[in-house]
C-alpha cells in the first residue's frame, strides 16, 4: 500500500488531507493546553480553600487547634495542599512532555510537508513545460505539413500551366521543396520532444510523484503514531500522580481514624476547668421558732467559753471586733444571737424578744458599705478599664496556673535565647582577643553587658511568676503526690513562697475537714452598740488564722507575722491570694498561703 502508486493523480486531495492533520494535531494541543489552565485553576482554588480554613495565628482558633479532631481538619487542610499540588504538576508536565513537545514538532511538520509539496509542484510544473513544447512542436510539425503540401500542389499547378514560363515553375518547384525539407525537420524536432516528453511523463508518474507521495505518507503516518505517544503520555502524567494522591487520601484517612473523642472530651476539662470546689450543702434555717435568748453577761460569756478558748496575744487585748463597738462603754446586753456561736434553738429569755442575726447584720449592710480589700478593687478596676492583671488572678485557679505555666516557659525560652546570644558574643570576643585584626574585643562589651542586664530582668520576672505559680499550685485542691513533691522542691529554693492554703487543708485520713474551726474559735467581747460609728471603725473578726512561716511584711497594706503566732481574720481571700487580718490594733494583708485560716462557720454563713 502506497500512496505513491494508489494515489497517483491526487496530489491537490493529499495536499488538503496533510493539512486537516495539521490542524487536528494543534486541536489537540489546544485541549492539553486548556487542561494544563484548568489543572492549575483547580489547585489555586484548592489552595486558597485549605488557606481559608487555616487557622490564623495568634487567634482564638490557633487554640481550638489543640483537639484531635480540629488536628484532623488541619491535616485534611494541609493534605488538600499537597492534593493541590500534585494537580500543579500534571499541568507542569503536561506542559513539557506534550504542549511543548507538540508544538514544535508541528512547526517541524509544517516545514516538512512544505518541501514535498514543494517538490511535487516543481515535478508538476516540468511535466506541464515538457508537455507545452511537445504541443509546440507538435503544431509547428503540423503547420510545416500542411505549407508543404499546398507548396507541392502549387508547383504542379505551374508544371501544368503551359502559358507559365520555366522559371516561375522552377521557382515554384523549389519551394515546395523548401517546404518539404521544413516539414521533415518539424517532423524530426517532433519526433524527439515527443521521446522526451514520454520519459519526463514516465519519471514523473513512475519515479517522482511515487517518492514525493511517499515521503508525505510516512510524515503523515509519523503525525499520526506520534499524537498517539502524546495521548499516552497525557494518560501517564495523571497516573504518575495517583500514588500520590492516593496517599494524601490515605492520610487524610489516618487523620480522621487519630479523632479521640475521650481525648478531647479531657482537653475541654483540662481548658475550662476552675478549681475550685463544688458548694456543699446549704443549711437549713427555721424560721418557725423565734430566736430568743436572756440577755446577760453572764449567758454571753458562757455561750462564748463553753467549748471555745479564749485567745490571748503577748500584748493587750483588744474586743473591737464589730464596727458598731466603741472604746470605753459599758456594754449593754446584746442579743444573744448577735454572737458567732449562738444557735436558733438555744435558751430563750421568758422576758424579750429579739430579732434574728440575719435581720440586724443585713441592717448593718444596708446603712454602711462594706471595706473591700485594696487589691481586690485595683483588680476590679483593672478589669473595667479591660487591662487583665499580670499575675491572671482574675481566671480561675486552674486556667491561672496554665497561664502562669506558659509564662514561664516562655521566659524561660527567652533566657535560653539570650544565654545562647551572650555564648555567642563571648565566643566571638574570645577570638578578637586571639586576633585582633578580625576586630576590636571592647566593642562586645556594651552587648554584653546588654545581653547579661536583659538575662537578670528575664530572670527576675521568670522568679515572680514561679513565685505565683508555687503559690497557685499549693491552692489548688487534689494534687497527686508528685505534683506536691515538685511544689515541695520548689519550696527548697525560693522560701518566700510556699504552697500551703487553709482553704484546701485536708485532714489525716484525706478527706476536707473544718472541724479546727469550732476548737479555735476566738472568744468575742460584746460591748455595747452606737447608732453611730465611724468610717474608720474595723471589720468584725470571721475567724482565727495561724502563721506557718514568717512574713516581712514590707511593702504598704502588708503586715508582718511570726512562725507560729495566731491572729483575728477580718477578711478571707478574695480569689486573689491574699487574706487581711488583725494584730490588736494593727490591721494588713499577708499571703494566704502563709497563714492556716480557721473561719467562724456562723459568722461566714451571715
Amino acid at each position: 500500500m502506497s500512496w505513491g502508486i494508489e494515489l497517483w493523480d491526487q496530489f491537490d486531495n493529499l495536499e488538503k488531507h496533510t493539512q486537516w492533520g495539521i490542524d487536528i494535531l494543534e486541536k489537540y494541543i489546544k485541549f492539553v493546553k486548556e487542561r494544563t489552565e484548568i489543572e492549575l485553576s483547580y489547585a489555586k482554588q484548592l489552595r486558597n480553600l485549605a488557606k481559608k480554613y487555616q487557622p490564623k495565628k495568634n487567634s482564638k482558633e490557633e487554640e481550638e487547634y489543640r483537639y484531635t479532631a480540629c488536628k484532623a481538619f488541619l491535616s485534611t487542610l494541609n493534605e488538600m495542599n499537597d492534593y493541590a499540588g500534585q494537580h500543579e504538576v500534571i499541568s507542569e508536565n503536561m506542559t513539557s512532555h506534550i504542549t511543548v513537545e507538540l508544538a514544535r514538532y508541528v512547526q517541524e511538520l509544517k516545514q516538512e510537508r512544505k518541501s514535498y509539496f514543494h517538490d511535487g509542484r516543481k515535478a508538476q510544473q516540468h511535466i506541464e513545460i515538457c508537455w507545452k513544447q511537445l504541443e509546440s512542436s507538435k503544431r509547428r510539425f503540423e503547420r510545416d505539413c500542411k505549407e508543404a503540401d499546398r507548396a507541392q500542389q502549387y508547383f504542379e499547378k505551374m508544371d501544368a500551366d503551359i502559358n507559365v514560363t520555366k522559371a516561375d515553375v522552377e521557382k515554384a518547384r523549389q519551394q515546395a521543396q523548401v517546404r518539404h525539407q521544413m516539414a521533415e525537420d518539424s517532423r524530426a524536432d517532433y519526433s524527439s520532444i515527443l521521446q522526451k516528453f514520454n520519459h519526463e511523463q514516465h519519471e514523473y508518474y513512475h519515479t517522482h510523484i511515487p517518492n514525493i507521495f511517499q515521503k508525505i505518507q510516512e510524515m503523515e503516518e509519523r503525525r499520526i503514531l506520534r499524537i498517539g505517544e502524546s495521548m499516552k503520555t497525557y494518560a501517564e502524567v495523571d497516573r504518575q500522580v495517583i500514588p500520590i494522591i492516593g496517599k494524601c487520601l490515605d492520610e487524610i484517612v489516618k487523620a480522621a481514624e487519630s479523632i479521640d473523642q475521650k481525648n478531647d472530651s479531657q482537653l475541654v476539662i483540662e481548658a475550662y476547668k476552675s478549681g475550685f470546689e463544688p458548694p456543699g450543702d446549704i443549711e437549713f434555717e427555721d424560721y418557725t421558732q423565734p430566736m430568743k435568748r436572756t440577755v446577760s453577761d453572764n449567758s454571753l460569756s458562757n455561750s462564748r467559753g463553753e467549748g471555745k478558748p479564749e485567745l490571748k496575744f503577748g500584748g493587750k487585748s483588744k474586743g473591737k471586733l464589730w464596727p458598731f463597738i466603741k472604746k470605753n462603754k459599758p456594754p449593754p446586753p446584746p442579743p444573744a444571737s448577735a454572737l458567732p456561736t449562738a444557735v436558733p434553738n438555744g435558751p430563750q429569755s421568758p422576758k424579750q424578744q429579739k430579732e434574728p442575726l440575719s435581720h440586724r447584720f443585713n441592717e448593718f449592710m444596708t446603712s454602711k458599705p462594706k471595706i473591700h480589700c485594696f487589691r481586690s478593687l485595683k483588680r476590679g478596676l483593672s478589669l473595667k478599664l479591660g487591662a487583665a492583671p499580670e499575675d491572671f488572678s482574675n481566671l480561675p485557679p486552674e486556667q491561672r496556673r496554665k497561664k502562669l505555666q506558659q509564662k514561664v516557659d516562655e521566659l524561660n525560652k527567652e533566657i535560653q535565647k539570650e544565654m545562647d546570644q551572650r555564648d555567642a558574643i563571648t565566643k566571638m570576643k574570645d577570638v578578637y582577643l586571639k586576633n585582633p585584626q578580625m576586630g576590636d574585643p571592647a566593642s562586645l562589651d556594651h552587648k554584653l553587658t546588654e545581653v547579661s542586664q536583659n538575662i537578670d530582668k528575664l530572670r527576675l520576672e521568670a522568679q515572680k511568676f514561679e513565685a505565683w505559680l508555687a503559690e497557685v499550685e499549693g491552692r489548688l485542691p487534689a494534687r497527686s503526690d508528685q505534683a506536691r513533691r515538685q511544689s515541695g522542691m520548689y519550696e527548697a529554693q525560693n522560701p518566700t513562697t510556699v504552697n500551703n492554703c487553709a482553704q484546701d487543708r485536708e485532714s489525716p485520713d484525706g478527706s476536707y475537714t473544718e472541724e479546727q474551726s469550732q476548737e479555735s474559735e476566738v472568744k468575742v467581747l460584746a460591748t455595747d452598740f452606737d447608732d453611730e460609728f465611724d468610717d474608720e471603725e474595723p471589720l468584725p473578726a470571721i475567724g482565727t488564722c495561724k502563721a506557718l512561716y514568717t512574713f516581712e511584711g514590707q511593702n504598704e497594706g502588708t503586715i508582718s507575722v511570726v512562725e507560729g503566732e495566731t491572729l483575728y481574720v477580718i477578711e478571707e481571700d478574695k480569689g486573689d491570694g491574699w487574706t487581711r487580718i488583725r494584730r490588736n490594733e494593727e490591721e494588713g494583708y499577708v499571703p494566704t498561703s502563709y497563714v492556716e485560716v480557721y473561719l467562724d462557720k456562723n459568722a461566714k454563713d451571715s
